[in-house]
């Protein structure tokens, strides 16, 4: 079994799509750090794009990903500026910053081809080579959804199943290490097996503080959305209509004056929508987001926490945003390791029903439920994201996704209320049977539906 951290499934990095900007930025990362063990110098780097990465591709900017991933500068520490500095170079001058720093000639047009056809072993993949006068080295990476690689090949190490304290490969294994401790403290001890209390911490610190500056600015940040489709940004007017406090406040003053707005149905539903509207219009105009567990569901978790500290607990502090993303995040590990996070193989049920369900287990957690209450939680939400197809206009993540993470964070907020007012013992669906039955729905689903 491969252990899933908590930070596997919530990954601080850019947009459009996990799948296709963030993972083949990772691949390239990897893979020149591969070649420059082999050779001294390289004259040239070459790139295949197969399959989904290369029909959607361009609205996704897998190709710009690919590019500036050989530099070596990993995808959670690019800011705006090094971004566009980059891009600009890349299309002007045509020249790209190996992590070596030999600049080196390369052309989007020429260096990078696009084929339609698929590799057999995944909708999602790209080669690389190397060239070094009469020599070449490549690498095959498939980019399996969420931000995560695997290499041609590659097989997981069996003996990492005892390095941490709880292995889980199930929601019934869950329930059983969390007989006599709440699900977050489970989650927490596995983390602490492998980083200090304190790393665990700051980390999640930075996920959340992340995810609220991907609030804010969406919601300050008004036109219309790169890509071609002049899709206009929505979160802007949103947060104007509400009258909502000043986007310039720091991010806790900020909190601090959301609580003293108005908490009725309506608008609670108003603000939740804005919030996830607004992660996602920054995460489709390539900026820094919190893979939760994709890029294109990146909206559902930041909404559905800011509704819990604004809404639901004006008195909650980082100990209650701790323990909603370590709940979050084992949910999501639990629907990869049992079915599939990646909307080319499962369509958009595995990414905004995914997250819905993760946000969903993670309220209930701290609206009190039981363990067995947050897993029916989670059961529910996805439930009501079963067959949810992949259809993007234009192939970019906009039309209908940002909307969807709307609709994903509302479904998770009903999710949690329901499942804490039921009693496990009478439900007739688990959590693992829902996982199940979405993998054979993404096994029956036609691949048309599928990005």
């Amino acid at each position: 079994m491969e252990i899933i951290s908590a930070f596997d499934m919530l990954k601080i990095g850019i947009g459009p799509s996990s799948s296709h900007t963030l993972g083949p930025w990772k691949a390239a990362n990897l893979f020149v750090n591969y070649a420059l063990d082999k050779f001294e110098d390289i004259d040239s780097i070459n790139i295949d794009l197969f399959g989904s990465l290369s029909l959607t591709g361009k609205g996704h900017a897998t190709d710009l990903a690919v590019s500036l991933g050989l530099s070596g500068m990993e995808p959670q520490n690019v800011d705006n500026e090094w971004l566009n500095t980059n891009i600009n170079k890349l299309k002007e001058i045509k020249v790209i910053k190996l992590k070596s720093g030999k600049p080196l000639l390369f052309d989007l047009k020429t260096n990078i081809i696009f084929h339609k056809y698929f590799l057999k072993e995944h909708p999602n993949a790209l080669k690389f080579t190397a060239f070094n006068k009469d020599k070449e080295f490549s690498k095959t990476f498939y980019s399996t959804g969420g931000g995560f690689i695997t290499e041609e090949g590659f097989q997981p190490s069996k003996s990492k199943k005892n390095t941490i304290p709880f292995p889980i490969l199930s929601g019934d294994e869950l329930l059983k290490h969390a007989s006599e401790k709440p699900i977050w403290k489970v989650v927490m001890d596995n983390e602490i097996s492998l980083r200090s209390e304190t790393e665990v911490n700051n980390k999640l610190k930075e996920i959340w503080d992340t995810m609220l500056n991907s609030i804010l600015l969406g919601c300050k940040t008004e036109g219309f959305l790169p890509g071609g489709l002049n899709v206009k940004r929505r979160a802007f007017d949103i947060y104007k209509s509400l009258n909502g406090p000043s986007l310039n406040l720091d991010n806790e003053k900020w909190i601090a004056e959301m609580r003293g707005t108005d908490n009725s149905f309506k608008s609670i539903i108003n603000w939740t929508s804005c919030f996830a509207l607004a992660v996602n219009e920054v995460n489709a105009s390539m900026g820094k987001i919190v893979t939760a567990p994709t890029n294109g569901s990146a909206g559902v978790i930041p909404a559905v926490l800011a509704y819990y500290l604004i809404f639901e607990n004006r008195e909650a502090d980082f100990e209650h945003i701790k323990r909603f993303l370590l709940v979050a995040a084992e949910i999501g590990s639990i629907f990869k390791k049992g079915s599939t996070i990646s909307a080319a193989m499962g369509g958009c049920q595995a990414e905004i029903g995914v997250s819905s369900a993760m946000a969903a287990a993670a309220l209930a957690e701290l609206l009190g439920a039981s363990p067995a209450q947050v897993l029916t939680a989670a059961e529910i939400a996805m439930e009501h994201h079963l067959g949810l197809t992949c259809d993007p206009v234009g192939g970019l993540v906009q039309i209908p996704c940002i909307e969807r993470n709307a609709m994903g964070a509302i479904k998770a907020i009903n999710a949690a209320e329901l499942a804490i007012k039921t009693k496990p013992e009478e439900t007739k669906v688990s959590l693992d049977k829902v996982i199940s039955t979405m993998w054979n729905t993404a096994l029956d689903m036609n691949s048309k539906y599928k990005e």
